[in-house]
């Protein structure tokens, strides 16, 4: 048995150095084999700082998804180019996108990407929901919001991809997976302050393309489980899709970075 803990939407760009530094001393005092991170650490410009202080401060395997903050004030495409140059440097940073399969145990494997909220559920084209997203993403900077659904489907898109490609291997070597993303993959994962998000905020809180093939997936090898680990919506939940299928999603709180779970996996 290996142990792991789980944090997701640190925010550490909201904290101060001491604060930081109390973060890394909670999650160093913790006996662990490493930490899988799904996403939101930073913004742009710092993003990179602080995945290194993981690698320099803990020296633990971690192996990280990137949220929609960590490219605010930067470019999707230039952010994920800066992070496979770290990873390259510090041994102990993993992004799951560019790992694939991970074995975490014997009988786990681990995969991962960062997802999208692919605007597939709920009411893209009803109540106007605005996002920092829009402005502060180089992608979506000056798109309308056509052209802004075709980049979240290509992203929503990408994703699937690579857990469609994955997948297949990690179930023939493993009996259970742990699949580490930002967004939440289904309705049911979808929680906001105790209860599941609305049709208004679903099209940027879900992402339906990954949901459908994860889904699609496990209903075909009812012998395998699978644990998701999610966080992006602030709101903590549990949903049991399928019977052999859970999808836990992390709460969270700006300026106050928290240890999610210690998860303990055979």
């Amino acid at each position: 048995m290996k142990r792991f803990l789980w944090i997701t939407d640190i925010h550490l760009n909201f904290v101060d150095q001491t604060g930081a530094a109390h973060f890394f001393a909670e999650l160093a005092a913790v006996p662990a084999d490493g930490i899988l991170l799904s996403g939101d650490i930073a913004e742009a410009p710092d993003v990179g700082l602080y995945l290194a202080l993981f690698d320099k401060v803990l020296g633990r395997p971690t192996y990280f998804v990137l949220g929609n903050h960590d490219f605010y004030r930067g470019t999707i495409a230039g952010v994920r180019q800066k992070v496979v140059a770290l990873c390259a440097a510090c041994p102990d940073l993993h992004w799951l996108p560019q790992s694939g399969v991970v074995a975490l145990t014997e009988n786990t494997g681990l995969v991962g990407h960062d997802g999208w909220g692919d605007g597939r559920l709920g009411h893209y084209w009803g109540l106007a929901v605005h996002l920092n997203d829009w402005r502060l993403i180089g992608e979506f900077i000056g798109l309308d919001p056509a052209r802004r659904l075709e980049t979240l489907h290509a992203l929503g898109d990408e994703a699937a991809a690579h857990f469609a490609t994955v997948l297949p291997e990690a179930l023939e070597r493993f009996r259970h997976i742990v699949v580490v993303t930002h967004v939440p993959p289904f309705r049911e994962a979808c929680w906001y302050d105790g209860r599941i998000s609305d049709d208004n905020w679903l099209p940027h809180f879900t992402c339906k393309a990954v949901g459908d093939v994860l889904a699609r997936m496990m209903a075909a090898h009812p012998e395998h489980q699978m644990t998701v680990l999610c966080g992006h919506t602030h709101g903590a939940g549990e949903a049991q899709v399928l019977p052999n299928l859970r999808v836990l999603t992390g709460g969270a709180l700006y300026r106050k970075p928290a240890l999610q779970r210690v998860l303990e996996i055979v």
